[in-house]
């Protein structure tokens, strides 16, 4: 199954069985993991934020360990060590939980900034350096992030840099009465209903293959010149003192293929790359003082940018045959 949007159907499809009413973050979740990127997912207690990221990894047959992060948390926790064995005289690389396909790092904001910083290295070089050593991590590699937005005390705010790292950033709400009702049915039937009720239904080597079919996927020069538009329309801002890196416009670029690869398109319209507006730029913007003041939120602004930013009219891919009609790109 190398199909990306067969391989987003069997992994929603199963997660399912557990999870209920989270489709689009089940979605976003695949189009990271599609496209390389890591997830920032973020919500008050009790809404299945652990349970979801451990779903997703079971689903897509991921290697994952989970990481709780706490303020007594150290670096070496994370990345690993060499210990001395007495038997042999010797010291041996013992390798952290950082080793694996899918990290889960739980409550991150719990953990000192030298402990978060521990994981800049792995997000984006796919490597870690342990004393001197420099060791590549598995591929697929993935850092799926939570955090509770409404709990301030004994946290640490993740630094700027570490929040770039991110390739979206995806809150979690509660569920709406009928999905909760749905919950609570499903619950009651099977108590012991979780993660051990999850089957893996795709295998590593087909992911990797996936990905290299949404590399393929068209994008029209006017969609690169939207998405430029719309980074600089962060750093124009008003309300902003620093908006969106290079780095979101690449996030832009490979998300919005994706997500046109798991809809069986084999070209991106403007709609891939406003849905992905919100959770790619978020977390990326420094508001001002005034406008911190004046309760406005990173979210506020990224719809502003999206509704005062004109996206491209009707376009024909090059490799799209003229007799197909145009491209169906709504403004």
């Amino acid at each position: 199954m190398t199909n990306p949007a067969e391989t987003y159907e069997a992994i929603q499809d199963e997660v399912q069985t557990v999870l209920i009413g989270n489709e689009e973050i089940v979605e976003r979740l695949t189009i990271s993991l599609l496209t390389g990127g890591h997830v920032l997912l973020e919500g008050v207690p009790g809404i299945a934020k652990t349970t979801a990221a451990t779903l997703f990894a079971r689903a897509s047959g991921l290697d994952d360990a989970r990481i709780q992060m706490t303020p007594d948390l150290l670096p070496a926790d994370i990345t690993g060590t060499h210990v001395y064995h007495e038997s042999t005289g010797e010291f041996a690389l013992q390798r952290g939980p950082v080793f694996t396909n899918l990290v889960l790092a739980d409550e991150i904001n719990r953990s000192t900034p030298k402990t978060q910083s521990a994981l800049l290295e792995a997000m984006q070089e796919r490597q870690v350096t342990i004393e001197g050593d420099t060791l590549s991590l598995p591929s697929p590699f993935m850092v799926i992030a939570t955090q509770n937005p409404i709990e301030m005390e004994g946290t640490f705010e993740l630094p700027e840099a570490q929040r770039d790292r991110f390739q979206m950033k995806l809150q979690v709400g509660l569920p709406n009465r009928e999905n909760e009702r749905e919950l609570l049915d499903r619950f009651n039937e099977t108590p012991d209903l979780g993660a051990d009720a999850i089957e893996q239904v795709v295998d590593p080597s087909d992911l990797l293959a996936a990905r290299e079919e949404v590399v393929d996927i068209y994008v029209d020069d006017d969609i690169k010149n939207y998405i430029l538009d719309l980074v600089a329309a962060t750093r124009d801002h008003s309300d902003t003192t620093n908006g969106a890196s290079p780095r979101a416009s690449l996030a832009f670029l490979h998300t919005s293929k994706a997500r046109a690869a798991i809809q069986s398109r084999e070209y991106v319209i403007p709609d891939d790359v406003k849905a992905l507006a919100k959770p790619i730029l978020v977390h990326r913007l420094l508001l001002s003082a005034e406008a911190e003041l004046s309760d406005i939120t990173g979210a506020d602004i990224v719809e502003d940018v999206v509704s005062s930013v004109e996206p491209p009219g009707s376009l024909v891919p090059e490799d799209e045959p003229a007799s197909s009609g145009p491209v169906p790109y709504n403004k």
